[in-house]
């Protein structure tokens, strides 16, 4: 059997009017893909998708565009399982404004396990306000809390219930 990374492979390349594909099928029945887009932003292509592994290294291809879908993704939108961009979507999700995911970071984060900076709701949450299971900010609202004003099982902090009863979503369930 040869070695396919010692190999020039023969990618199935097709260009449409918005980018272009690159393609490889494998013998096992695995694939690759890849797309960008024609047009580009900062010298980053508006769109970048990848999929499976690249026939030349073995290894994942990060997505890195504007939009960046991909099992890797960086871009000012990141989707993937490992994401890191402005705002990023993933099991491991590194937002800079806002992250969703398991494992997220952000201004704002929304996952199992966020860290947010204002905003973080989760089981596990931190931020400014902080919503979760077990969470620790200024305001919080957990099951388990540490912070200023805290509204929990254990604590209700008067300056905790008013914040959070000013919240027009959380107002029915807070009395």
């Amino acid at each position: 059997m040869a070695n396919i990374l010692l190999e020039k492979p023969e990618y199935k390349v097709e260009k449409t009017t918005l980018g272009t594909w690159r393609r490889y099928g494998y013998e096992n029945g695995t694939s690759f893909h890849e797309f960008k887009t024609n047009a580009t932003l900062l010298g980053l292509p508006v769109i970048h998708y990848t999929y499976g592994r690249c026939p030349e290294t073995g290894r994942r291809i990060c997505a890195k565009g504007i939009i960046a879908v991909g099992r890797i993704a960086c871009g000012v939108i990141a989707i993937g399982h490992a994401s890191m961009g402005l705002i990023a979507i993933g099991q491991l999700a590194i937002g800079l404004i806002f992250g969703l995911g398991q494992l997220t970071t952000g201004i704002g984060a929304v996952g199992q396990a966020a860290f947010g900076i204002a905003f973080g709701l989760g089981q596990l949450a931190t931020g400014f306000v902080a919503i979760g299971q077990f969470a620790i900010g200024k305001y919080v609202l957990a099951q388990v809390g540490v912070g200023e004003y805290v509204l929990s099982a254990a604590r209700q902090d008067p300056q905790a219930m008013e914040f959070f009863k000013a919240l027009p979503v959380l107002r029915q369930f807070i009395h």
